[in-house]
């Protein structure tokens, strides 16, 4: 078949991988505009568009998708499929009605749970013990069109959004080439999904990483691995911004208002939170690296008694 691939960032390369290496062929590659980062504000271009480069395959990066334009040059290509991972925007139904075999989606979620952008980092947030990869046929909803195949993953205990998203990237480009494999055959019947067990997954913003250190040990420990790389779960030291890379809960409860500094020891700094006690064991403060709470200790004075929260607490 003749398969146009929609995808942006690293989460989608082993989708486009798979297909290169699968008996139909990748005609063409849709992906978001390059886009400036770092310091110095440099255009860098998406993982998926370098791929599709050095595979020789060529690449549109439109601004917008909604134009007759962009739909012109899609048709010139003649696509029986449309493939999308990761792509970062819904496509509107002359999109969607274009390919005679459908828009097939793969979403990092056991579908309808976890709909939207983040559905690696809310599992993680929410305390899941499992999650999968869903490949569905796409309809102008947030990840609401029928589905085709699921499979599922573990989520270890010590697992965090960053660790997670590749081993799901790898089951989704698997997943991708035996749902195209089952469509030509005629074998797959798609699935409705029960609306009625949604759950959603918005899109994560940098203020999201703040801490509630009145919510539960549990939860803040979760949500410190579902944040991780990125935005990252945060605390103030009074003005100056602390990072929380990895933390372990406990159950054992604390008469200190949430965020009080309870205990040092040699490796960690032990905080109350709205119930049971947080232990943190990986920090990184202002212009500094991430470092076991160990190392900071070793150059910090900390006293208990302390409150950490917002700098204007």
């Amino acid at each position: 078949m003749r398969i146009v691939f929609m995808g942006t960032p690293e989460f989608a390369l082993p989708s486009l991988e798979a297909l290169l290496r699968s008996d139909d062929q990748v005609i063409g590659v849709i992906s978001q505009p390059d886009r400036p980062k770092g310091r110095g504000q440099q255009l860098v271009a998406p993982p998926v568009k370098l791929l599709a480069e050095r595979a020789g395959i060529p690449v549109l990066q439109p601004l917008k998708i909604r134009t007759p334009e962009f739909l012109q040059v899609l048709s010139t290509w003649r696509p029986d499929l449309i493939a999308v991972a990761a792509y970062g925007r819904i496509l509107h139904t002359p999109i969607l009605r274009l390919p005679p075999m459908g828009c097939v989606n793969v979403h990092g979620s056991l579908l309808p749970k976890y709909r939207g952008a983040a559905p690696v980092q809310w599992a993680v947030i929410n305390g899941e013990t499992e999650t999968g990869i869903t490949t569905m046929l796409m309809d102008e909803g947030m990840d609401t069109g029928p589905m085709l195949l699921q499979d599922k993953l573990e989520i270890s205990p010590d697992d965090t959004a960053g660790t997670l998203a590749p081993r799901l990237a790898e089951l989704g480009g698997r997943l991708l080439v035996d749902t195209i494999t089952q469509l030509k055959a005629g074998t797959l019947i798609p699935r409705k999904q029960d609306d009625g067990q949604a759950t959603l997954a918005p899109l994560l913003k940098k203020e999201d990483g703040l801490i509630d250190w009145r919510m539960t040990a549990t939860a803040l420990a979760n949500r410190v691995r579902g944040l991780s790389p990125w935005p990252g779960a945060y605390t103030f030291f009074g003005e100056e911004r602390w990072n929380i890379w990895k933390a372990v809960p406990y159950s054992s409860g604390a008469t200190e208002s949430p965020g009080t500094i309870v205990a040092v020891n040699k490796q960690s700094i032990v905080v109350a939170t709205g119930d049971g006690l947080l232990d943190i064991r990986e920090i990184q403060t202002a212009n500094a690296k991430r470092m076991s709470a160990a190392q900071f200790l070793a150059g910090h004075r900390m006293t208990i008694g302390v409150q950490l929260g917002s700098p204007t607490a």
